[in-house]
């Protein structure tokens, strides 16, 4: 049953389904299918769907389908695309599910494109050895699977939707999660409901609406993973933020998408002159790896050669039916890819950075499960491989449906009071212009180009936004973006999507994966600002 929320939820309620999945992107939608016929309740910010980054993603799911290719080759590009990070035994596991997790949403409705078999029909990506991607109408896969799925869940009678909460706050006893703070978006910013618990499943999305130019929606401002660092949660390789080399530079917010797999096409990337530079960088050209691709063209657009997508050979005519949605957002902008290459601009994309997971999902905390982009499963390593991100969504989607349900076999209702727990007003304006310094601060300090100097500025500015923020989703934002500058910071080498000018090769010594707590976090940019501080008041800057 999908419930529109009141500002409040009825007194009618005897109380609240014992699991509750946090986020209605794919992987908080696959999971409560995955629990069916057990009861659950989804509170997402926005209508399922709507403010989730699964529905934006152009590509498709990476998976070894094909008679010539093979789960050994699908983790094989996995760990060289990872750069020395990735977790072998949990990326194997999630190549060897592929299949099943593509079954399971053929099974839900979902139309990925077929030939005139029948048989599924593959696409390639960069740093894909093989025709691999499962995709629906040449770029609509995203939308295609939250529909498919949104449709689903409303048939689905045990699941039960709470559209237009905001999770704030994990409520915990010691280690263990008992329940969750909520607001009402409808019913101001004090409008705030306790939601017991035994089981939250984190399925939030990521971080790119912490960035000026990103691809994301702008609910994905890490509000899932700064809460629950704030609860104690263990978060891993926090650094790791890739930015997509290909967004339409055209001054939107967020920045349409132009998906990965025009260049699979075989579109170039060019300069303004028309010449292409990607071969100066690396010997796959516009196949290489994202993070290569996405600092030649930050280079580029700071040299002032600028940067363009040509699909004009590649793609030509046939664009408005290869690439529907590509083709919309650059005629609506005024650009006919069919005739003139399409600006392009690196944009916060996906991270592979969160909140550590073992291969079930669980976190650090009992009675606390995370999936999706707000979760660090290891499997991506220093920088994700394409396509991999919607299959990991639906791998541990699933694992901690079973997980879930083999801990807690038996179905409770958690009793309910209707509790409200009122947290002091914030001044909304305000908050949004601390969020828009926020986001021009972590685009000009910890974005595709990191220094110690731009690191530690990053993290005086936070400190001061820190303390005049009062909302908690504002609060959880500036956490989640002080543990990426934290991480970054640490990591003194060039690795994957983290890449330092003042440390621009990787250390072999550095080859490990690297883990922060909040507390740990708040000590290292304590220091760190006190010095900056006083080194500014050394060189007469007051």
């Amino acid at each position: 049953m999908s419930l529109t929320p009141s500002p409040f939820p009825p007194q009618s309620w005897a109380g609240i389904d014992d699991v509750v999945i946090v986020g209605g992107g794919l992987a908080g939608l696959f999971c409560a299918l995955k629990l069916a016929p057990r009861p659950v309740t989804i509170i997402t910010a926005a209508p399922i769907g709507e403010g989730a980054s699964s529905g934006w993603a152009q590509g498709g799911i990476a998976a070894a389908m094909d008679a010539e290719d093979s789960v050994e080759d699908h983790l094989a590009d996995t760990i060289a695309a990872g750069a020395g990070l990735v977790d072998g035994p949990i990326a194997r596991g999630m190549a060897e599910e592929a299949s099943a997790r593509i079954h399971d949403l053929l099974s839900y409705g979902v139309p990925f494109d077929r030939d005139l078999a029948g048989q599924l029909k593959l696409s390639r990506e960069a740093a894909h050895s093989r025709h691999r991607i499962v995709r629906v109408g040449g770029d609509r896969a995203g939308a295609a699977i939250m529909q498919a799925l949104i449709e689903a869940v409303r048939e689905t009678p045990s699941i039960r939707v709470l559209e237009g909460f905001v999770a704030e706050t994990l409520k915990a006893e010691s280690t263990y999660v008992t329940g969750l703070i909520a607001r009402d978006r409808r019913g101001g910013l004090s409008a705030r409901i306790l939601l017991p618990t035994r089981a939250v499943v984190l399925a939030s999305g990521g971080i790119g609406h912490l960035y000026a130019v990103t691809t994301n929606p702008p609910e994905a401002r890490g509000e899932g993973l700064g809460m629950a660092a704030r609860a104690g949660a263990l978060i891993a390789d926090a650094e790791f933020v890739q930015f997509h080399p290909t967004a339409v530079d055209v001054g939107r917010d967020p920045a349409p998408l132009a998906t990965e797999a025009l260049r699979g096409e075989g579109a170039a990337i060019v300069d303004r002159h028309g010449e292409r530079f990607m071969f100066e960088t690396h010997e796959a050209g516009e196949l290489a790896p994202r993070d290569i691709v996405a600092r030649a063209v930050h280079a580029a657009k700071m040299s002032g050669r600028g940067a363009f997508l040509d699909c004009r050979e590649a793609v030509g005519m046939e664009f408005p039916e290869r690439f529907p949605t590509v083709f919309a957002a650059c005629m609506e902008a005024g650009i006919d890819p069919r005739e003139a290459p399409i600006p392009i601009a690196p944009a916060a994309h996906y991270h592979m950075g969160g909140v550590h997971v073992d291969g079930l999902g669980r976190t650090s905390l009992d009675g606390l499960w995370a999936c999706g982009e707000v979760a660090s499963t290891g499997a991506h390593g220093a920088n994700r491989l394409a396509s991999n991100s919607l299959l990991e969504a639906v791998v541990f989607a699933a694992r901690i449906a079973e997980d879930v349900q083999g801990l807690m076999p038996n179905h409770r209702v958690v009793r309910w009071s209707g509790q409200s727990t009122p947290e002091g007003d914030a001044d909304e304006l305000g908050e949004e212009v601390l969020l828009t310094r926020l986001r021009r601060l972590m685009a000009e300090e910890v974005g595709v180009v990191r220094s110690q100097e731009g690191l530690e500025r990053a993290l005086e500015e936070i400190a001061e936004m820190q303390a005049a923020a009062r909302l908690p989703s504002l609060v959880n934002s500036l956490a989640a973006a002080k543990l990426v500058a934290v991480a970054a910071l640490r990591r003194e080498e060039s690795r994957g999507a983290h890449f330092r000018a003042d440390f621009p090769h990787p250390d072999p010594a550095e080859a490990r994966r690297r883990f922060l707590t909040l507390p740990q976090a708040d000590a290292i940019a304590k220091a760190i600002t006190a010095a900056y501080h006083d080194a500014r008041l050394e060189a007469g800057h007051g």
